[in-house]
């Protein structure tokens, strides 16, 4: 009889501490400038359940029920005066049932003005973690997800690298002269196929067991923290994957655009990715929604950001890795597609918590005009206010190419370079650009310049001497290409030589480089860590010259610092430096940036090669 007691004790103490399946925040922080907080609550039927909270300086706002009898949505409001702690949610049910889940307030580690993002001094490295560097083998392959298959031959399967692997790999990221590193998303991505790139999150708020653990991803940001580095977070606002655990019980009829369609027969509607629509005094109402709400492809729902209750999530989804990881910066996929004004809330919601922030949204266009549009403090005729301190300087990264690649006339070939910088008169802040050569998504800089090395470190030069702050994708410095298959993403995102025992070629170390990479590779590190300390190329004012027979000379100035890059396409040219005369540079003795030969800034300079020259008067 004592025993049956026991056992009935033990299922009934079992039964009233049960964790509830899902309470998305995790966990959230007392002090943070918003004392606002909504949880989001999945279990079976817990819509029928009555909430109750008894801790200091805690209180239920408001409990929502959702359509789906298995969500709540609840309000609550966190004082300032409310101390860290742990706290029972209690879930109480019809004839005395009970479920409790224990939650946790953390400290806040800093002040939110502390959190610094990334800025013109900053120089970023972009890597996809899959293929770059393998540091864990035991969790390539995870048999409780949906695709299990590894191949490293296969350019669209998963390749193996992860956190581990990029965390191994600072130190030779910061000797490079990278002071930041933007991985591609690495969330959970339970897809049946493609799950290697990462933006198809099927959880908000878990780590990709194949790329590690969240322990993994805190050691990233933290290693990096004791090198002075920042961790950039790539996130997505805009769509989720079509296997995210919420797509089989929807808590609402609009959690996902056209989800009627979807929920009674299976399909969808595509976005026109139709982006100008945001900004078109003349666009048809049907092109305007079919942009925002339509999905991004099959496999990506599109989330509908008016839905109150998806806002607020998405809000603090970005807030709660901002604060877990520290970081120093958020990339926004894809974001002309959510709903604009969502968008400026989000973006807002953020900067206001964390004013020393940093956020970049990628606008895949080249018109500067739709570019300038999202960057905060830009005077848009209709009002809208981004909040955003930064977008992707796509029309430069494309002139660039062009204007190196091109003969010289009189309005093709470096004229481009010159005419397109001359645009930046319509951005609020022209430095808070970020600026590259390629990315994920776009041939590599080195399929661009059609493999021509002294082409492409032209280009390189160019990017990381503008006013701009300069993005590099992982394997530029060793002419990582795509030649063979122009625009294939798979091919693209390459593995990175070394990145996986037994390679042959290690370009961490230079083992089994041609001289050709080696070459590239101390080209980009004279140039990065030369740019590290430059307060000329950090917050100079610049000065550039018309383009005149093949030569083109960019400066920028910061005091006595001065920078002088000439582009030269001539196999030899002699400049007379009394062109240059209003910079004031006369006897000034520079250094080669490249070559660290000195000269004195006098009547002429000789330039026996075609290429790019950096020149400075810091002296070693």
């Amino acid at each position: 009889m004592k025993k049956i007691s026991l056992l009935l004790f033990c299922f009934a103490f079992s039964f009233l501490t049960a964790q509830v399946n899902r309470i998305e925040p995790p966990n959230w922080w007392t002090g943070l400038k918003n004392e606002q907080l909504q949880l989001l609550v999945h279990h079976p039927t817990i819509g029928k359940a009555k909430v109750s909270i008894a801790y200091e300086g805690l209180s239920i706002t408001k409990v929502h029920q959702a359509k789906s009898p298995n969500y709540l949505f609840i309000d609550l409001t966190i004082s300032q005066a409310t101390k860290p702690g742990k706290f029972n949610i209690v879930f109480e049910f019809e004839k005395g049932k009970k479920i409790t889940h224990s939650y946790e307030l953390k400290p806040k580690s800093k002040p939110s003005d502390e959190f610094l993002g990334f800025d013109s001094s900053d120089a970023i490295y972009l890597i996809t973690p899959d293929r770059f560097a393998n540091g864990n083998p035991s969790n390539d392959i995870v048999k409780s997800m949906k695709e299990t298959s590894l191949d490293r031959t296969h350019d669209y399967k998963r390749h193996g690298g992860d956190i581990q692997g990029i965390t191994n790999k600072i130190e030779y990221i910061k000797n490079l002269g990278f002071t930041a590193i933007w991985p591609t998303p690495v969330l959970t991505n339970d897809m049946k196929s493609g799950s290697y790139h990462g933006y198809a999150i099927t959880d908000l708020y878990q780590v990709d067991p194949r790329f590690g653990t969240l322990t993994d991803y805190k050691q990233l940001a933290e290693k990096l923290n004791q090198n002075n580095m920042k961790l950039i977070m790539d996130q997505v606002a805009n769509h989720c994957g079509s296997e995210h655990w919420w797509m089989n019980d929807l808590p609402f009829p609009d959690w996902v655009n056209y989800q009627e369609l979807y929920e009674k027969e299976g399909k969808y509607i595509t976005s026109n990715h139709r982006r100008t629509s945001n900004q078109d005094n003349y666009a048809a109402k049907i092109d305007k929604e079919q942009m925002t709400n339509g999905w991004f492809v099959e496999t990506m729902p599109d989330l509908n950001q008016r839905n109150p209750f998806m806002a607020q999530y998405l809000i603090q989804n970005s807030i709660w890795w901002i604060e877990t990881l520290h970081l120093g910066g958020i990339r926004q996929d894809t974001y002309p597609y959510p709903d604009k004004e969502f968008m400026s809330n989000w973006a807002g919601a953020i900067m206001t918590e964390y004013p020393n922030f940093s956020i970049v949204g990628e606008e895949w266009s080249y018109n500067p005009l739709l570019v300038g549009y999202w960057q905060r403090g830009a005077t848009n005729k209709d009002g809208y206010e981004s909040h955003l301190r930064s977008t992707m300087d796509f029309p430069m990264q494309s002139l660039i190419v062009k204007g190196i690649k091109e003969p010289e006339t009189w309005d093709t070939g470096l004229v481009r370079v010159y005419e397109g910088l001359a645009n930046d008169f319509y951005y609020p802040s022209p430095k808070d650009i970020l600026i590259f050569p390629d990315n994920h998504d776009m041939d590599r800089i080195f399929t661009q310049m059609n493999e021509n090395i002294v082409n492409t470190k032209m280009a390189l030069a160019t990017y990381l001497v503008l006013p701009r702050i300069p993005q590099l994708y992982y394997g530029t410095e060793i002419l990582m290409q795509n030649t063979a298959k122009p625009n294939d993403h798979g091919l693209i995102r390459t593995d990175y030589p070394g990145g996986w025992e037994n390679d042959k070629v290690n370009a961490f170390t230079g083992e089994g480089l041609t001289s050709d990479q080696k070459s590239m590779q101390a080209f980009l590190t004279k140039i990065l860590n030369y740019r590290k300390n430059s307060k000329a190329i950090h917050e100079g004012k610049t000065i550039h010259f018309a383009p005149n027979k093949g030569v083109y000379v960019l400066v920028r100035m910061q005091k006595e610092e001065v920078v002088v890059l000439i582009l030269n396409k001539n196999d030899s040219v002699t400049l007379q430096l009394s062109t240059y005369a209003e910079l004031g540079l006369s006897t000034k003795k520079f250094r080669n940036v490249l070559t660290d030969e000195e000269f004195i800034w006098d009547k002429e300079i000789k330039l026996n090669k075609k290429g790019a020259y950096l020149f400075t008067t810091k002296l070693k």
